[in-house]
């Protein structure tokens, strides 16, 4: 498994009641809900099979944050939110998909096509990257 890593970040707060709000917000006024990443990959009561699934397969460590947890581990972090972020080894992040793009995914089955074609970009940059640091440095 790589040390890399796929971050996710629900546009919601952590916490036994928050969850339970959360919850039957989605159930009472889902189209009022914050978080387009919680209402695809989550019910009403936990994640859905098919995106735990999607996670398994995945060569990523993946990690999940609600938005307070998220702003505690990387204050600098300036993304709207939700989002998804892919960790570097580094421990830097960058933006694999925004708030404005998870808006508009409406089934797992989206999300993770859209995720997939992202991390088959980040691993084609960097390849590029690495050939061209070969060439400069032979």
């Amino acid at each position: 498994m790589n040390r890399e890593k796929l971050v996710f970040v629900y546009n919601a707060d952590g916490g036994f009641i928050n969850g339970i709000m959360d919850s039957a917000h989605k159930l009472f006024a889902p189209s009022t809900y914050q978080c387009a990443l919680c209402a695809v990959t989550h019910g009403i009561i936990g994640m859905r099979s098919e995106w735990k699934d999607y996670m398994r397969s995945l060569s990523y460590e993946t990690r999940f944050y609600h938005r307070d947890g998220f702003h505690k581990e990387w204050p600098a972090a300036d993304a709207k939110l939700p989002a998804i972020f892919f960790e570097a080894e580094a421990e830097e992040i960058k933006l694999l998909i925004s708030k404005e793009e998870l808006a508009a995914v409406r089934s797992v089955g989206q999300l993770s096509a859209l995720l997939g074609r992202r991390i088959a970009d980040l691993k084609r940059e960097n390849r590029k990257a690495l050939s061209q640091s070969q060439v400069a440095n032979p």
